[in-house]
């Protein structure tokens, strides 16, 4: 019963169709995926969703991380036993070993007295994490979390508990980029550890290396240790560097094609060693070379001593 003036109220209000409100919100979706993928419009809002929500993920995933965390705990646990076994058990088999390096270090430093040679410049480093590699595939670089803010300079040798790694390339504020020695733009003097043959080790990419411009009859067999040289004034001498693996001696080629592999983890290490810059020592007086009448006095000198000795 309706009052004069008043309509009784609907019971179902209709509004805009359904397929019509499809198609409104169909529409509305694309247009904002357009203009968020042209013009990445909701970058901010995505930004501020997340930090907003950032709190509640992190409380839905405390019990999941309390759980891995307990059983984590327990496994290396176990493992740091194990290891602690193992390591006691390999110091107790080269204590005789460590006694007789020192023994032996004692000895060299009489013996090096005895001939008045120069001590071989000890060298200190600091512990970097490897971040990431470069993006780029035809290169072997990786990026260390130490830069100039902790002393890092361009040019330090990188090295791990083998052998040389690499060398510190380019360094920034926080960070420093590292070139590995498999690299085709890296080159390092080396020495043969059995024959003492000196050579220049290239990076040939695929995680080898290669010895170049030695000729097809150089004293060198595959299983040789190759050393640093310390003739390029940067790495010390006597490092580890590459065993060599393949050894192709073609007598149609002038020089042999040798491929070392790196003793150092160079693709698989997680922390390195970045070496202190080596200083170079300073030349003694007698090494100086003589000039003008200096150089007439110690001829004169030499001749006179020469003279000496015959008429003795």
């Amino acid at each position: 019963m309706s009052v004069v003036g008043h309509s009784p109220p609907p019971f179902f209000k209709r509004g805009v169709a359904p397929l019509a409100r499809l198609a409104i919100f169909t529409a509305l979706s694309l247009f904002l995926l357009v203009v968020d993928l042209r013009f990445s419009t909701l970058d901010m809002l995505r930004a501020t969703i997340a930090t907003a929500i950032y709190p509640l993920q992190q409380l839905a995933y405390r019990p999941v991380e309390f759980v891995g965390g307990a059983g984590q705990y327990f496994a290396s646990l176990t493992t740091l036993q194990r290891e602690n076994n193992e390591l006691r058990d390999r110091q107790l088999a080269i204590a005789n070993q460590l006694l007789r390096q020192e023994h032996l270090e004692l000895e060299n430093q009489r013996l090096r007295a005895l001939l008045d040679m120069r001590d071989r410049q000890p060298t200190q480093g600091s512990v970097a994490d490897i971040l990431y590699s470069a993006r780029d595939p035809f290169s072997r670089r990786v990026f260390i979390d130490k830069g100039q803010q902790q002393g890092i300079n361009s040019g330090q040798v990188v090295v791990d508990d083998i052998g040389v790694v690499g060398q510190v390339t380019r360094v920034y504020p926080l960070l420093s980029e590292v070139t590995l020695l498999t690299d085709k733009h890296q080159a390092i003097p080396v020495q043969s550890q059995r024959s003492g043959l000196r050579a220049v080790l290239a990076g040939a990419g695929a995680g080898l290396m290669e010895l170049r411009y030695l000729p097809a009859n150089a004293e060198i067999v595959e299983g040789d240790i190759l050393v640093t040289s310390g003739l390029d004034g940067i790495y010390l001498p006597g490092l580890p560097v590459a065993r060599v693996s393949k050894i192709d001696r073609d007598a149609a080629y002038t020089f042999a094609r040798i491929l070392c592999e790196p003793l150092a983890g160079i693709e698989r290490n997680g922390q390195v060693l970045v070496l202190s810059p080596r200083e170079m020592p300073a030349a003694r007086p007698e090494d100086a070379p003589l000039r003008g009448a200096d150089a007439a006095t110690g001829k004169g000198a030499k001749i006179n001593r020469g003279a000496a000795a015959k008429g003795r």
